[in-house]
């Protein structure tokens, strides 16, 4: 018998995956045991492996794309039997729903052809796309318009109108801006008279050949009072778009430079002033064509000589200063985008929830690093393992807390839970993000121990090898910025636990031992900490142990 096989659940903050890559296609025989396919969730991409026997009879979801948890993804059975059933009983109460609300559809239509019926027979269905002619419609010219109201119409029925004229100026709930059609030809149509309001979407002209039928146009257009469903344009509908003016008015003074909209921003955009720039469309108007085509200092020759006459008639006067004239930088605006990784949402869903759910608060010492640095030179001197400073700052951190257990804790809504055990977890960047693997039993454990296990874990978060349980049950964490050079930084806690230890890197510094300004080797750590469960003083007195253990590092042996 066929079975269905879901989208497992394979972290415990997972809600959705993306199947990366498929091991079989539609056809294959299937083995237990066999990887079926590769899943990305929000912390790896992992092998996601069959635990049936038979022929991979159907693919639910294509490479790439996301499916939640438990949704079905594919069909095991044996070759050639039916599993269409399977999926019906999968999507059942979905369709029942859609079932429910199809009788009360059929029973609204009924009395509607029934009251239609003594009416005359509808007319042909006329082809839309066959009409040589555009409707323009009102933009949402800011993202709270709802409708926008028609201040003036710079054309009339009749006119000519090219892709550039401004059709009309509206004013929205913000400002009045010019409306440009994009279409040539005659406008055949105006709608809404000026001072008179237009929804957005609404059709407010039409523009096309002349003589152009836009009956059928204008009666395919949805009605909203009715609540009508939409039937779709066939015809090409183009929605006006518009760029606000940058007097927010407008203004008929013959003497401001003409420009189109779009140009103008052009302009703006690129540093173009438009008095030396040369229109080209109907009386002298700039349009995008000639902020394209424009050239610094093609027009200024002009501008000299026709400003030399004037120079010569005039009295001598005391020569003026110079202006500053900035060159003409001209740029272009580019980006990328990228679709959100399964990981990358799970980061921002987590740390949000943690930043805005748990009040943070931050506490922040300075350690001399001196003798840390001798023992840790004398141990890799002998040992078979090198140890970094950041097993050091495990190390320590898993001592310190079994002496302030209330670090080691977590907030649980009515009751605060007090960790016995001392799990660390230890932030690894990947080319993804970020992922925490946990160093179980850290207080227990040796130098070395942590070292070899600490690099291990690492490696397999890089290699995307990284399984689910080496990632829960963290009740502390540490995030170790010092490779960087960083000098100080603040981390967000990882819930459920109550604090994270940012670590920055050693500075050589001035230091004052014994009254003298002497060199030092100095560290600085900042605890963040939830105030639901630790309070000042108690983050205060856990910094202090951790600084004593680590300026002393030879108390970490015992």
């Amino acid at each position: 018998m066929a079975e269905v096989v879901k989208m497992p659940k394979m972290s415990d903050t997972m809600t959705e995956g993306v199947l990366a890559k498929w091991h079989k296609k539609v056809g294959d025989k299937v083995k237990s045991g066999d990887v079926l396919a590769e899943i990305e969730t929000d912390k790896a991409t992992m092998d996601f492996e069959s635990y049936q026997d038979g022929v991979l009879l159907h693919i639910g979801i294509e490479e790439g794309q996301a499916a939640p948890v438990d949704t079905v993804i594919a069909v095991i059975g044996k070759e050639g039997e039916d599993y269409k059933a399977l999926l019906s009983e999968s999507s059942g109460s979905t369709e029942d729903k859609k079932e429910e609300k199809a009788p009360a559809a059929t029973e609204d239509k009924k009395p509607a052809a029934a009251t239609a019926a003594p009416e005359t027979k509808p007319a042909a269905k006329v082809n839309l796309a066959s009409i040589p002619a555009t409707v323009i419609r009102m933009p949402a010219l800011s993202d709270t318009m709802t409708e926008g109201v028609i201040n003036k119409w710079n054309f009339k029925v009749g006119d000519k109108v090219k892709s550039d004229d401004s059709l009309a100026d509206v004013e929205t709930d913000k400002a009045t801006m010019e409306v440009v059609g994009y279409e040539s030809g005659t406008l055949l149509y105006i709608g809404p008279k000026e001072g008179e309001a237009a929804p957005v979407n609404g059709i407010i002209a039409i523009v096309g050949k002349e003589g152009t039928d836009i009956t059928p146009l204008l009666q395919d257009a949805p009605q909203a009072p009715k609540g009508g469903a939409e039937e779709p344009a066939a015809a090409t509908t183009t929605t006006a778009t518009a760029e606000e003016d940058d007097d927010a008015s407008v203004t008929t003074d013959d003497s401001r430079v003409k420009a189109s909209p779009l140009a103008r921003k052009m302009a703006k955009d690129k540093g173009i002033d438009l008095n030396l720039v040369k229109g080209s469309a109907e009386g002298g108007r700039i349009v995008k064509k000639d902020i394209e085509d424009y050239k610094p200092g093609e027009n200024k020759v002009a501008a000299e000589s026709s400003s030399t006459p004037a120079a010569k008639d005039a009295p001598a006067a005391k020569p003026a200063a110079a202006p500053i004239t900035l060159p003409t930088f001209t740029g272009e605006e580019k980006f990328t985008e990228r679709p959100v990784t399964q990981m990358r949402k799970a980061i921002s869903r987590r740390l949000s929830e943690s930043l805005f759910t748990a009040p943070h608060f931050y506490v922040t010492m300075a350690i001399d690093m001196d003798q840390a640095i001798e023992a840790r030179a004398k141990i890799n001197a002998v040992a078979p393992v090198k140890i970094s400073f950041n097993d050091f700052v495990v190390k320590a951190c898993a001592v310190a807390l079994k002496q302030h257990p209330a670090i080691n804790s977590s907030f649980q809504g009515d009751k605060i839970r007090t960790n016995e055990h001392v799990n660390i977890g230890v932030a690894v960047a990947v080319d993804e993000g970020l992922l925490v693997p946990v160093i179980k039993f850290a207080d227990g454990k040796s130098l070395t121990h942590i070292s070899l296990e600490v690099k291990d874990l690492a490696g397999k978060s890089k290699n995307k090898k990284l399984q689910p349980a080496e990632m829960e049950g963290s009740t502390f964490t540490i995030s170790n910025l010092g490779m960087f050079g960083v000098d100080e930084f603040t981390a967000i806690i990882n819930t459920p636990n109550a604090c994270i230890l940012a670590v920055s890197g050693i500075q050589a510094v001035p230091v004052v031992k014994n009254g003298a300004v002497v060199p030092g080797n100095v560290m600085k750590v900042t605890l963040s900490s939830d105030h639901r469960v630790v309070d000042g003083a108690l983050a205060a007195a856990f910094l202090q142990t951790l600084k004593s253990l680590l300026e002393e590092p030879v108390r970490l042996l015992i």
